[in-house]
């Protein structure tokens, strides 16, 4: 891992603020950004542990585990809000059992909010594992789901 981290660095050094270009980088990587990469950022990149550190913490696109096998996206920008966003969250949540940045205990799925999807006119809109859906509802998340083979219910519910 340290190697791949050194080679990461290494493609982006020279880059203007290579900081946000790296994290990046190890995130496709790895799926997140070990706590052990930090200090070889830090190092590699001439900035203190508490730099790095800093931007992996306020920025919430960074994971600081691995996500689930299936990332499921809600917008949670202003377009998305005014459609209804809130409503598709709780029944996100509540179907999956999980809160945002959480995985599920299985391992299988992680909900994540991001802070607008481009799809602005389709609101409110989500991505599961890398496809964008749009006019989302509590009925289309439930069919989005099956549709993936994503389990639809929590145990018990």
């Amino acid at each position: 891992m340290i190697s791949q981290i050194h080679s990461i660095i290494e493609r982006f050094r020279s880059e203007p603020g290579p900081l946000i270009l790296v994290l990046h980088a190890i995130q496709a990587e790895f799926g997140y950004i070990p706590e052990e990469a930090k200090a070889v950022v830090a190092d590699g990149l001439n900035l203190s542990r508490a730099e790095v550190h800093g931007v992996v913490s306020f920025y919430h696109f960074f994971r600081h585990s691995p996500p689930g096998r299936h990332v499921v996206q809600l917008c949670r920008a202003e377009a998305c809000q005014s459609m209804h966003a809130d409503k598709l969250a709780t029944h996100a949540q509540h179907r999956l059992g999980i809160g945002f940045h959480e995985t599920t205990a299985d391992g299988e799925f992680s909900l994540e909010p991001v802070y607008c999807l481009g799809n602005c006119a389709c609101s409110p809109a989500m991505m599961v594992d890398g496809q964008l859906y749009g006019r989302m509802s509590n009925e289309r998340f439930d069919e989005v789901l099956a549709e993936q083979q994503l389990p639809h219910q929590r145990p018990g519910s």
